[in-house]
């Protein structure tokens, strides 16, 4: 039985509308709202606060007058509200679940996955709060004391997308609530009510007031734009689109702020004469249609050796082809709709060009009639080299195949792509599978596995898909900088 309308209309009156300035709710400046649509019906979920430019300036001046106060908090505390909260958010799956699959359109088993996956990052830096360490030593020439610290970097503005509502918001806050920042969050318009409720939590967790600032609006430029210029930021963590995110480096430079960009994607999902078939289709089906393929880390490029190609193509046609799209609410539905209507119109125009060019569809190829977003889980081979649905980031369940003969023309495939985020390789052979790895350009490597998000894992790419780490240890090290004190030799006569 799926979710009946009761639940949802009870689960949506639990989550704030308003905007979170220094621990208050509170409306938008002149009570401005817009609506959140629910991506299968189009139908509207709630209306929330649309925060203006003085609202953004209000909640950026409650982070910096926390900031002080936050930096001194003992690391054990502020460890154990990130631990709260990991337990508030795991007590309350089955609601961050609910709404995510209500705003976003993913399957409830997805959305629960992703609840698991998001708050791990509250307890892996919960646990990470308190190994923040420096040094002290002895100069070499033996004349002075080197004492090394770590220090919080100072009040950041968070930036998170839409696909992925509370992890995406997990991964930037905890870390930066463990190494003592104050935060400015904007959630992705789309997609706010998650952000909504986990805001609620952390306050619920112990978080002190205008630590956290949740300014959700639908005109992000006017709000952000003066945050970015304001003299007491000193840090933005973006994660979205490259040109949005060579936009706020652009602005970043000009005063010289840390920045941590997890930007776009164009994944290489490769396979090899000697691969396992039902271990790569099965990896493929978890790096291409988690999410609707609506993830940076999707697999968007399947470049499978020349001999094996055939089977491949039907063997993970026939997976794709039974999954049914639907509700994600609904018990049957293993696919939910893509975002909004743009971005089906633009996953159909990148497999209609590709179709025009020789591509063949082996399964799908069409949006889904009806209310909602829904696009047809899509195979294709027989792809025209330099077609444009090999050079964009696809974000959806459409997978085009292409082939290879040598290892040298697998690399040279998989590294054609401005990007680096992600890669996916699958051989029997663990040494050809480590050579491939040093030859790809890539931030990550999936060997022989279609999934490599961690918490404990440091998450991010290269050339264009972005700076900086987030998850792992190295996560914690983006929201701190590292002072330097010279002390006299405390022995010299």
């Amino acid at each position: 039985m799926g979710i009946t309308a009761d639940r949802e209309a009870e689960l949506l009156a639990q989550v704030p509308t308003g905007l979170l300035i220094n621990g208050e709710w509170r409306d938008a400046e002149g009570g401005k709202t817009f609506d959140v649509e629910d991506p299968a019906t189009g139908k509207v979920l709630l209306s929330i606060a649309d925060a203006s430019a003085g609202d953004g300036a209000l909640a950026m001046d409650a982070a910096a007058a926390a900031q002080d106060a936050w930096a001194r908090t003992a690391p054990r505390e502020r460890g154990e509200i990130l631990r709260r909260a990991f337990e508030l958010v795991t007590e309350r799956a089955e609601d961050f679940a609910l709404l995510m699959t209500l705003e976003m359109g993913k399957p409830l088993a997805e959305a629960r996955g992703e609840v698991t996956y998001g708050a791990e990052f509250l307890r892996w830096f919960s646990e990470e709060a308190v190994r923040i360490s420096g040094r002290y030593g002895t100069s070499p020439d033996g004349k002075s004391r080197l004492m090394v610290n770590k220090k919080p970097v100072g009040p950041c503005l968070l930036i998170t997308p839409w696909n992925f509502p509370l992890a995406m918001a997990t991964r930037k806050i905890a870390p930066a609530v463990a190494a003592g920042c104050t935060m400015v969050l904007k959630p992705a318009k789309l997609t706010p009510l998650t952000s909504q409720l986990f805001a609620a939590v952390m306050m619920e967790a112990g978080l002190p007031a205008g630590v956290l600032n949740v300014v959700s609006t639908t005109s992000a430029g006017d709000v952000t734009g003066p945050i970015m210029k304001d003299e007491r930021l000193r840090k933005v963590s973006f994660t979205g689109s490259t040109p949005v995110g060579q936009g706020l480096i652009r602005d970043a430079a000009e005063r010289v702020l840390r920045t941590s960009m997890e930007l776009g994607g164009n994944a290489p999902f490769v396979v090899f004469e000697d691969a396992d078939m039902d271990k790569a289709v099965a990896g493929a089906m978890a790096a291409k249609l988690r999410n609707m393929g609506e993830a940076c880390t999707a697999a968007n490029r399947f470049i499978v050796h020349e001999s094996v190609a055939e089977e491949f193509a039907e063997k993970f046609a026939a997976k794709v082809g039974a999954l049914t799209p639907g509700r994600g609410t609904e018990d049957e539905s293993k696919i939910g709709p893509l975002i909004d209507a743009k971005s089906r119109d633009k996953v159909h125009s990148l497999v209609s060009e590709a179709v025009d060019s020789g591509a063949e569809a082996v399964v799908g190829g069409a949006p889904v009639d009806g209310p909602g977003y829904f696009y047809q889980p899509t195979v294709l081979k027989n792809v025209a080299a330099g077609a444009r649905i090999l050079q964009e980031e696809i974000f959806g369940p459409v997978a085009p195949i292409v082939t290879f003969s040598t290892e040298d023309e697998a690399v040279a495939l998989a590294n054609n792509t401005e990007y680096g985020l992600v890669a996916y390789v699958f051989t029997e052979d663990l040494n050809r599978g480590l050579r491939i790895g040093e030859k790809l350009e890539t931030g990550m490597l999936g060997l022989n596995a279609g999934v490599v998000s961690n918490a404990a894992a440091p998450f991010g790419g290269v050339k264009q898909s972005g700076l900086g780490r987030e998850g792992g240890a190295e996560g914690i090290e983006e929201y701190l900088y590292t002072q330097y004190i010279g002390i006299a030799d405390p022995t010299a006569d």
